[in-house]
């Protein structure tokens, strides 16, 4: 039996060094869009596998490299840890502190914190999770639970090649449940425990001049406006049909078809859900004034996790920089993503977004799908989830309960492709991500490895006591 007590004292006594380790993945950048630093990340996560005892190999893709590893102590159950170890760039972004110096800093309300990408998502929870398994094997002499890794370097990316490693490798990736570690404190301490993802479809919208109007190959003088048409004004226009003034309602009429209303088990989560969130703090969080819809409590709830959503991530045409220059732009580019509730498909959302625009005269703006996956969710009382919720309640709390997060991860590969339950979490707060000054305290941090090593542990006692019954 494996003293929890003992582990988290050695935690305790080698949390200095632990921080010099998580250090040395935030300070080798990892940026997927560019590649920077992508291998060398890369084979940094394998030889961390391998000081567990395990095996690891970097696999090629079509794209950036994926991680498997095999740490196999002979134990009846097996888990399979899903990561990420690529991060989004800095580019004229403000920090306080260089991006990738792992530097700690006292910030304001939170105390020391470590500033850095990566640090929240999710490189300092994936460092952390190594940390635990270390410590969990210096104090039992080995691992409660076999593990298996894989840890991918495009989920900044949409996880382009993350579906077709998966299919290729099913058999290599067989386990009995899926963990993805994650910082899941708020700005108050309270814990949030989630159940699944949305999905994302992730596109790009290109307006050019061309047969139906429009200069073809080059920008033009802003004079000509009177005589030729813009692919910008083309673009926004479009782009205005899609969502209402009032920025409520998805206007590409059949997305409403494909959402299921929320289950019987849903709503009374939601209902739960209701008598514990505190939207004063979300909107401290995110350094806004108020929600866009004058609804509250499960009203709210309802519409922000079983409503899908779309939202324009960049816009640009023509001349940007500062200073004037009159042109008529001869190309404009949108960058869009609509969030998936159950029953959304990607396949399906992209076929009506090309029938919304063709409907309504745009069929001169192209297309291009740059990513794309469905939603997932789990069961808190699954082999994933329940040893997550005993172990928050055995560190002395009691977890609120959301039954989707309105953001996207490929979780779908793990509950639907390899038909295993995946739970997602751990203490610790951070926050800032894909933003200047990303962060996680590091009291936090400390906190996430002793519960990263109770998490591991409940784990294998659930199919320890599933076996003997």
């Amino acid at each position: 039996m494996i003293s929890l007590d003992k582990v988290f004292s050695y935690i305790d006594s080698a949390f200095e060094a632990h921080l010099e380790e998580t250090r040395a993945f935030i300070r080798q950048p990892s940026i997927s869009a560019d590649g920077t630093g992508i291998q060398e990340m890369a084979a940094l996560v394998a030889s961390r596998v391998c000081e567990l005892g395990g095996e690891a190999e970097v696999i090629p893709t079509a794209g950036h490299p994926v991680v498997y590893g095999h740490v196999d102590v002979g134990a009846p159950s097996t888990l399979l840890v899903y990561g990420m170890y690529d991060v989004q760039p800095v580019l004229g972004e403000s920090w306080r502190v260089p991006p990738f110096s792992g530097e700690i800093v006292d910030l304001d309300g939170f105390g020391p914190c470590m500033v850095s990408r990566g640090i929240m998502n999710s490189k300092g929870p994936l460092a952390g999770f190594f940390n635990a398994m270390q410590s969990l094997r210096e104090t039992a002499g080995t691992l409660p639970a076999n593990l298996k890794f894989v840890v991918e370097g495009e989920e900044e990316l949409g996880s382009r090649n993350l579906p077709s490693f998966v299919r290729a490798h099913k058999t290599l990736l067989e386990a009995d449940g899926c963990f993805f570690p994650f910082y899941s404190q708020d700005l108050t301490g309270k814990v949030v425990m989630y159940l699944g993802v949305k999905g994302l479809v992730f596109m790009e919208l290109v307006a050019r001049g061309g047969s139906w109007g429009g200069p073809t190959t080059r920008d033009v003088h802003g004079m000509n406006a009177v005589w030729f048409h813009s692919p910008a004004w083309s673009l926004t226009q479009a782009l205005s049909t899609m969502l209402s003034q009032d920025q409520k309602h998805i206007l590409i009429e059949e997305l409403d078809d494909m959402v299921a209303p929320p289950s019987a088990e849903d709503m009374a989560l939601l209902e739960r859900l209701a008598s514990s969130f505190d939207e004063t703090t979300q909107m401290k969080d995110y350094e806004v004034e108020r929600f866009k819809y004058n609804l509250r409590g499960v009203d709210l709830l309802r519409q922000f996790l079983y409503r899908p959503s779309l939202n324009i991530n960049g816009l640009v045409s023509g001349h940007h920089e500062e200073g004037m220059k009159t042109v008529l732009p001869h190309e404009a580019r949108a960058k869009i993503d609509v969030r998936l509730v159950p029953d959304m498909q990607p396949e399906e959302v992209v076929r009506q977004v090309r029938r919304h625009l063709d409907r309504r005269g745009f069929e001169h703006i192209e297309l291009r799908v740059q990513s794309g996956y469905p939603w997932s969710k789990s069961s808190v009382s699954d082999a994933a989830n329940a040893p997550m919720l005993k172990t928050y309640q055995e560190l002395g709390y009691e977890p609120e309960i959301w039954p989707l997060v309105s953001g996207a991860a490929p979780f779908y590969l793990f509950t639907q492709a390899l038909n295993m339950p995946i739970a997602m979490g751990g203490l610790g707060h951070g926050g800032r991500q894909h933003s200047p000054n990303e962060y996680a305290t590091v009291e936090g941090m400390r906190q996430f490895e002793k519960s990263a090593a109770a998490y591991v542990v409940h784990f294998a006692n659930h199919f320890a006591q599933r076996g003997a019954s």
